[in-house]
């Protein structure tokens, strides 16, 4: 599987703040956003969620070749499943969830369907992360920024309240399309950043390469 700069730009940006001990990845994928914060952090356990089959077997045999492997672990399983089995809590959920809109529709009825059913339905991520959530703890998640305004109002039906927001642009002139949002069950005054990641193509931006480049052999 590639690895996105959706996936980077959070395991990057994600605040540590809170120095957590414990730390879930919600739709793990490769597992880079875990491997990121396992790299970033001194957190014991680093639980990842993955339903797909091929990205539970990618990440799993990701983690076990990592110098943190001691620290990661894998369940294959879908995060309503694994929030219905789980009762301990963690300090830090993170999550690059599958997103699904009217904008991403194809001439493909089938293939729209089944993109439809995996992606994860934001209401249901927010109920299960706020479940899965310690008193203290902090939700941080990457999102188109159209769903920023929605997904906001839905995390407040679940007393998750953002306190830090980014928004990300591809180049100067462009229209932000990420918004990267960290929540809290506490209600904090919100700190909102912008990040542009390249000035040209290729040419990237000092505050996208401070931000990244602990992750890339060449930045």
């Amino acid at each position: 599987m590639k690895i996105g700069t959706d996936g980077v730009l959070l395991g990057a940006w994600t605040p540590l703040t809170s120095n957590p001990n414990t730390i879930l990845d919600v739709g793990a994928g490769t597992g880079i956003i875990s491997l990121q914060l396992a790299q970033r952090s001194d957190a014991q356990t680093i639980d990842a969620i993955e339903i797909d089959d091929n990205a539970y077997e990618q990440c799993t045999e990701n983690f076990e070749n990592s110098h943190w492997g001691d620290r990661l672990f894998c369940y294959h399983a879908s995060v309503q499943e694994f929030a219905s089995e789980i009762d301990e809590t963690y300090d830090l959920i993170v999550s690059n969830p599958p997103f699904y809109s009217e904008d991403y529709k194809s001439s493909d009825e089938a293939r729209d369907t089944a993109r439809f059913t995996d992606a994860l339905p934001f209401q249901h991520l927010l109920v299960c992360v706020a479940h899965l959530l310690s008193e203290e703890g902090v939700f941080s998640v990457i999102i188109p920024k159209k769903e920023e305004e929605g997904f906001i109002s839905l995390a407040s039906e679940s007393d998750l309240f953002p306190f830090k927001i980014c928004h990300v642009q591809g180049t100067p002139s462009s229209e932000v399309k990420r918004s990267m949002l960290a929540f809290s069950f506490q209600k904090k005054k919100t700190e909102t950043t912008s990040l542009v990641i390249e000035n040209s193509r290729h040419d990237y931006t000092p505050e996208y390469i401070q931000l990244v480049q602990d992750f890339y052999l060449k930045m």
